[in-house]
């Protein structure tokens, strides 16, 4: 039997075999470059591509290069302009080149392999566009995999090159459809050594909630719980309030055999009489998402266009990419404008009324930022009267009421104000949510709400928690005491890693360039059992290094700090510096 393939990245000590592969193939083999007598060929992206590599054992057998959208330029501006190719220009759009294999390894699955990781490796880090050059007389074996010809062809030396592109989603659904029986083959003799998963998830939403597999989702190991810090996932950490955890447990037998309020009327009363809304502008819901899928099936359809901040929710990019499969563009925030949502900017790209739906979620997850009401609502109010927005508040709690636009939207017909109470009222597990809009939208989304959608115990805990303020008020001023001496104890690990603040439950860290990514860091402290959020799959602009963290108690935040700092020691012993990623480089 032969050995398995390992899948990897490249390490320094990769780079010698490259460069001597290169020559070999394409010098002497190919004729696309002069032979030279060193007998090695470098490329001027080396310090910027990403290298994966294909092994048997010692043998290295092949390798692909990834140039990231960060690196600022890419292989093809050697040969194409921007305007002559202007795909170019847009955000998260990867370029995938040299996918070399020993001509001894060439029947074998060592090429698909090399393409199929250069494509979960993209995924991985936000990417959302492929664009590669196919040797001209291998163009059949692109298509295969999803890839197609933009009419553009390019020759270095004496071999021609396609170019080629593809959205990542639809080469994930060819990878997970036409080549599934392939990849169920492969997964089983595949040494899969690389920092993104072989495969993704179900319904090729990212999402927290790793640690459940941890303590067990079949729930037969529920004690577990009491061993892994779930700080993947922004539930609260503290309990419901007394009311709320009293009508849940004073008898739990009926309220798990009777059916609710059909339509959720007592919760919907006391949401208007908390809120000051009147009744008619609430549709209540199981949880925000149910609310967003029920309401943008309704609105939405394959030619509707729509505008996501970027990095934003995922939620929302799968919704309406992926299930309704709307034209769909972003917003990119800036990290050196601290990720806020320039107001500016904002009005300048929807004032031609070409959208359909204008998504914000505000504070925003996962950047922890708050725009302004006062500026959101400017926009909005300028804003064409064609254009719907969604201002998802989930997360307003940790700012205060004040800032909600939900009075706006109980008056104009473009805007819906989305709420969960998952986060602030430390109710996820129930699934209680609701959005406010004005009585005709909120009749119309009431209209198309199965009966019973909110449960008996979610609706019984939403009120209790609803009618105690005080002990939510001070629940949050202490997550915000907690979430600042969390991000000072993490800062005070290692000073090359950047830790923010956010307005909300949660921190992030961002490693140095060229240190390690953030999977290979969340993989680190997972044997702690201490659970993080990787947010590379959710933006590019993250360039693979950021990490969320969510606020524990004080006892878990110690453990997060002490696990975190004994990842980093692990990974710096692995490599003998701060490099996992970038050692290649």
């Amino acid at each position: 039997m032969s050995r398995p393939l390992t899948l990897r990245s490249a390490d320094a000590g990769d780079m010698t075999w490259i460069h001597e592969l290169r020559h070999r193939v394409y010098a002497e083999e190919l004729g696309q470059h002069a032979p030279n007598s060193e007998g090695r060929l470098v490329d001027g992206l080396d310090g910027d591509n990403v290298y994966l590599v294909a092994a048997r054992g010692a043998d290295r057998v092949g390798f692909v290069s990834v140039t990231p959208p960060w690196a600022g330029r890419y292989g093809l501006d050697k040969y194409l302009t921007r305007a002559e190719l202007p795909l170019l220009d847009e955000a998260d759009v990867f370029e995938v080149r040299l996918l070399t294999v020993e001509p001894q390894a060439r029947t074998g699955a060592a090429g698909a392999l090399l393409m199929y990781a250069a494509l979960r490796w993209i995924a991985s880090r936000g990417g959302r566009r492929v664009v590669a050059m196919g040797r001209s007389d291998l163009v059949d074996m692109y298509r295969a995999a999803g890839l197609r010809p933009v009419g553009r062809t390019v020759r270095s030396g004496a071999v021609d090159f396609e170019v080629l592109t593809a959205e990542v989603t639809e080469l994930s659904r060819c990878a997970a459809g036409q080549h599934a029986a392939t990849l169920t083959r492969l997964a089983v003799c595949v040494d899969w050594r690389l920092d993104a998963p072989f495969a993704s998830g179900p319904d090729g939403c990212e999402h927290g909630g790793a640690s459940f597999t941890a303590i067990g989702a079949d729930f037969r190991t529920l004690e577990r719980r009491h061993e892994v810090i779930t700080a993947d996932v922004l539930d609260a950490w503290f309990p419901p309030a007394p009311g709320a955890h009293a009508v849940l447990t004073e008898d739990a037998g009926w309220i798990a055999r009777t059916s609710p309020p059909t339509g959720a009327e007592g919760l919907l009363a006391e949401l208007a009489a908390v809120r000051g809304l009147p009744a008619e502008t609430l549709t209540a819901g199981s949880g925000s998402s149910d609310l967003i899928f029920r309401a943008f099936g309704r609105w939405l359809t394959p030619s509707s266009r729509v505008l996501l901040m970027d990095p934003g929710y995922g939620e929302y990019a799968h919704v309406t990419e992926r299930v309704i499969g709307c034209r769909v563009d972003r917003l990119r925030l800036r990290r050196e404008d601290g990720w806020r949502i320039d107001p500016v900017r904002l009005a300048a790209v929807v004032a031609d009324g070409s959208y359909d739906l204008v998504v914000v979620v505000n504070p925003n997850n996962p950047t922890g930022r708050h725009a302004p009401a006062a500026e959101l609502a400017a926009v909005i109010a300028a804003a064409p009267a064609r254009t719907r927005w969604w201002i998802d508040e989930a997360y307003l709690g940790y700012v205060g009421p004040a800032e909600s636009l939900a009075s706006f939207a109980a008056r104009d017909p473009r805007v819906v104000v989305c709420t969960s109470m998952s986060k602030t009222y430390a109710l996820s597990g129930v699934r209680a949510a609701y959005l406010v809009a004005e009585p005709g939208t909120a009749a119309e989304l009431r209209r198309w709400t199965p009966p019973w959608a909110v449960s008996l115990p979610a609706q019984l805990a939403a009120v209790a928690a609803l009618r105690d303020p005080a002990y939510y008020a001070g629940r949050l001023q202490r997550t915000h005491e907690l979430r600042a001496r969390l991000a000072a104890h993490l800062a005070a690990v290692d000073a090359s890693v950047t830790v923010e603040e956010s307005v909300a439950n949660f921190v992030t860290l961002t490693l140095p360039p060229g240190g390690p990514s953030a999977a290979a860091l969340v993989a680190e402290c997972r044997p702690h059992g201490v659970y993080l959020r990787d947010l590379s799959p959710l933006s590019s602009a993250y360039e693979g290094r950021t990490v969320r963290v969510a606020v524990r108690d004080t006892g878990e935040n110690a453990r997060i700090v002490d696990a975190y700092r004994a990842a980093l020691d692990a990974l710096r012993t692995r490599v003998g510096t701060l490099s996992t990623i970038g050692a290649a480089r």
